[in-house]
């Protein structure tokens, strides 16, 4: 049965403008809604840091609603509830958002908003000492939750001596030593011009959300963009912690793979799909329905700039442990000897189609991809060009990526719980 694009989805309206300081403005009409997102992005992750300022992206962005030179914390709150807005923000490794939905004739206060957020923080030293409290509170929440300790543990070793390693979050002596001065310094470096880019979609006109940038950012002079971090190099390193307060083993299985704007990303896409992408998955349906040996088992890819994981989690007893990572290696290993039969690649290809589609049926979703996509490609890609490539991806593409990413040399292992002196070495992967 063919994969049909609904109608409201097969053209896109993309506009884009760039102010004479290099803020950059794009925006996507949706004339079928009334609603409009719009969000401001810093193209300055937390991998941009230095170790000394390991936490400052993601502390800068809670700053910034405690307080600007219009409004107080509370008039924050309140300007965007007056609306019915949806405020919200996030730091990642290469990303900051400030973003807010509003029906279409309330985009000039949720612009005035955000951009108040973002270009008028006033950093109170008292606002600063309570917010160290608030993110150490947050780090040892992590700290209290197996999965994202687990990640964190894996990270840290994958990307062993990068950023791209580092927790968003920084650390307790770090986030401590943050003041005034730090986040003012951080601020004019990081949220400048050229890592500016203002996103919009729905029901607005592109004209009118230029002018609104241009009377909140002319303003801002240009400075010359810091030069692009060094890629990573991935670690190939088994890392185990012992944590008997856990009931279960977590583990995370990882392995290299490409960064977000290669041209194989599609394969990789339904490779991911086909190994852990769902219930129908082969790890889902091999080590969870047919072996029992686990409640969670999936795959995800964390794509970067310049690099990319493949990582594979499952949570299961300390019995069973050995045999679900030689279970999961299984897997890998026949991914690599044999092509996917046409059934299972065209089930694979209808799931991500329809995912692609699904999420970009809200103006949110919207915003959110024409900002990623100038980010990482440069380019607008239209809804049939992606489904094409998705569609034009062969059982031999995803078999001789399958062979690129699952070498047992290269994987990296991260295992947290009631291990005691439980461990595995590269030579039992080799032989599952």
């Amino acid at each position: 049965m063919a994969f049909t694009v609904p109608r409201a989805l097969q053209s896109r309206s993309i506009e884009t403008a760039t102010l004479p300081n290099g803020v950059r403005v794009i925006t996507e009409q949706m004339p079928h809604v009334r609603s409009v997102s719009v969000g401001i992005w810093i193209a300055s992750g937390s991998r941009r840091e230095t170790p000394e300022e390991s936490g400052i992206t993601h502390f800068t962005e809670h700053m910034v609603f405690k307080g600007t030179k219009k409004r107080s914390a509370e008039q924050i709150a309140r300007a965007a509830d007056s609306i019915g807005g949806g405020l919200d923000a996030f730091t990642s490794k290469e990303l900051v958002s400030f973003n807010c939905k509003v029906l279409d004739e309330h985009v000039p206060i949720a612009f005035d908003i955000i951009s108040d957020l973002v270009l008028n923080p006033v950093f109170r030293p008292e606002d600063i000492e309570r917010e160290k409290g608030v993110i150490l509170e947050e780090l040892k929440m992590e700290s209290d939750s197996p999965e994202s300790l687990l990640h964190e543990m894996f990270s840290r070793t994958f990307w062993k001596g990068h950023a791209l390693g580092r927790p968003i979050l920084g650390t307790r002596r770090t986030v401590r030593s943050f003041d005034r001065e730090k986040l003012f310094d951080f601020h004019r470096q990081a949220y400048s011009p050229a890592n500016i880019l203002i996103t919009a979609a729905g029901s607005l006109k592109h004209r009118k959300l230029v002018q609104l940038a241009s009377d909140h950012f002319a303003g801002l002079k240009r400075r010359k963009r810091n030069p692009a971090p060094e890629p990573p190099e991935p670690n190939a390193q088994f890392v185990f912690r012992s944590k008997k307060s856990l009931e279960q083993v977590h583990l995370y299985l990882g392995v290299p793979a490409l960064p977000m704007p290669h041209k194989d990303r599609y394969a990789s896409y339904l490779l991911n799909t086909i190994l852990g992408g769902g219930m129908s998955s082969r790890l889902f349906q091999k080590i969870r329905e047919q072996q029992g040996l686990c409640y969670a088992v999936f795959s995800e890819l964390n794509l970067y700039r310049d690099a990319g994981c493949m990582a594979i989690y499952a949570g299961t007893s300390l019995k069973s442990a050995r045999r679900v990572v030689e279970s999961i290696v299984r897997e890998l290993r026949e991914l690599q000897d044999k092509p996917v039969s046409a059934d299972e690649l065209r089930r694979a290809k209808d799931h991500l189609k329809g995912s692609f589609v699904l999420g970009l049926e809200s103006t949110s979703s919207r915003m959110g991809n024409l900002a990623r996509q100038q980010l990482y490609f440069q380019r607008f890609l239209s809804i049939d060009e992606m489904l094409d490539s998705i569609e034009s991806v062969e059982a031999e593409e995803v078999r001789r990526l399958a062979g690129q990413f699952f070498n047992v040399d290269r994987m990296t292992l991260a295992m947290l719980g009631p291990l005691d002196d439980f461990r595995l070495r590269r030579e039992d992967l080799a032989r599952a």
